[in-house]
């Protein structure tokens, strides 16, 4: 699943009492309706609630963060914030002199998660984690934290990562615990097992944008799941076989024989 919808979801379901982003949105389809009622000063205001504490960074921003937090690095410099608004709506975003004197930079501070999870196609048990298609700052973020929790589509052999080194951006003694969880990117994708279910994108923007229909649609998908059917059984077998990727092999490569 996109991170935006999943913010979107702890939000309306009240575990959330700050969220530090880039940009948010329902993509192709508009806002996280949640988030607004709990931003928003009328929809405060009717509803009672507290406000949710946000800090904003550019896309940009965050990677840099990651990447300092994985560097054990004081502070990441970059020169995309002049001429925004981000740095008046977040003080954390600062400008200082670069030491070598060709002017100011703003500089955003590292991030060290205490928890990544990182949702992947294929590990081993020792946590030695695959990733193929768009691999975004996972790497970075797991590097960067305290502990690291592996989800994946697959668990396989040690023999089959090593067979194909290169796909592994995450080694296994960074990793803490794996978890095999087949479908856990959905309604995103994981390239080669799924594709995006762009339908599960259009029906969350009228549900999050009723507050007692978000709440019933978390009580039947989220809470008092026992007894009730799997997730994956819940889409349906026509919905699933929809999503199942055609054949589009890579090629193989010889690494040879090693060592």
């Amino acid at each position: 699943m996109t991170p935006d919808l999943i913010y979107d979801q702890m939000v309306a379901a009240g575990v959330a009492r700050k969220l530090i982003f880039s940009w948010l949105g329902n993509p192709g389809v508009g806002g996280l309706h949640a988030i607004r009622r709990r931003t928003e000063a009328a929809e405060l205001a009717r509803s009672g609630e507290p406000p949710l504490q946000l800090e904003e960074y550019s896309h940009f921003g965050m990677v840099a963060r990651y990447t300092a937090g994985a560097a054990r690095l004081p502070f990441f410099p970059l020169r995309s914030y002049f001429e925004t608004d981000l740095p008046k709506a977040n003080p954390l975003i600062r400008e200082i002199a670069s030491p070598y004197g060709d002017g100011p930079v703003y500089a955003v501070p590292p991030l060290r998660p205490d928890v990544t999870i990182v949702h992947a196609q294929r590990a081993d048990a020792d946590g030695n984690t695959q990733v193929w298609g768009l691999l975004g700052c996972q790497k970075e973020a797991a590097f960067a934290a305290e502990r690291v929790i592996v989800a994946v589509e697959e668990l396989v052999d040690e023999a089959v990562i090593r067979a194909d080194p290169n796909r592994t951006i995450i080694p296994g003694l960074i990793v803490d615990a794996v978890v095999v969880e087949p479908w856990g990117a959905h309604p995103s994708y994981a390239q080669g097992a799924y594709d995006r279910d762009n339908r599960f994108y259009l029906d969350w923007d009228p549900i999050s944008r009723d507050a007692a229909a978000t709440e019933a649609w978390l009580r039947e998908w989220v809470f008092d799941l026992d007894g009730r059917p799997a997730y994956v059984e819940k889409l349906g077998p026509e919905r699933v076989a929809s999503l199942r990727p055609g054949s589009a092999p890579s090629g193989e490569v010889d690494y040879g024989v090693y060592g």
